[in-house]
């Protein structure tokens, strides 16, 4: 039995959104430029509380690297659109097979901006990929990765409305 005209079994992204209290500009710079200031690294990272910082670099092809407190690095993927302040997207290298992150910024008013981020292509991932868990047990298939993305924005939004408006 040929298995070309097969459909993919639904895989749908991991979608969330929060408000954060800056402006559209401010809310951008904090995810990307600040990064490494409020990631959860002592959970969420391919070495665990080892890591120094992590940094984006602003272009499109450029990488998303930590740096470790031994001064070696590890890439968590490559950024797919730069494109301040509406949108940001990388391959997110972690799940094994690359899938994909996408932020886009949404101004409400000049003091409060929607973030919403997706993380797709689970369709590319094996069942054992699916499975794997991330730095929560459980991986896709038992919800960690949704789980992990609401602990990992609910520190972008401590650290955006921290930040305040200006930019």
């Amino acid at each position: 039995m040929s298995t070309d005209n097969l459909i993919p079994f639904d895989r749908p992204p991991v979608v969330l959104s929060i408000d954060v209290a800056t402006s559209r500009m401010r809310a951008f710079d904090v995810f990307v430029q600040d990064l490494g200031s409020w990631w959860p690294t002592h959970t969420f990272a391919l070495a665990p509380g080892q890591v120094r910082t992590v940094t984006v670099d602003s272009t499109v092809g450029g990488s998303v690297t930590e740096t470790r407190t031994d001064g070696t690095t590890a890439e968590w993927g490559r950024v797919l659109a730069w494109d301040p302040p509406d949108h940001f997207a990388m391959t997110w290298n972690q799940t094994g097979t690359p899938t994909e992150v996408r932020l886009s910024f949404r101004e409400l008013s000049a003091t409060a901006t929607v973030v919403t981020l997706e993380h797709l292509g689970w369709e590319r991932l094996t069942e054992a990929e699916l499975a794997r868990a991330c730095a929560l047990p459980g991986g896709y298939l038992g919800g960690a990765f949704r789980s992990g993305w609401e602990r990992i924005l609910g520190n972008y939004r401590d650290a955006a409305d921290a930040s305040g408006v200006e930019s």
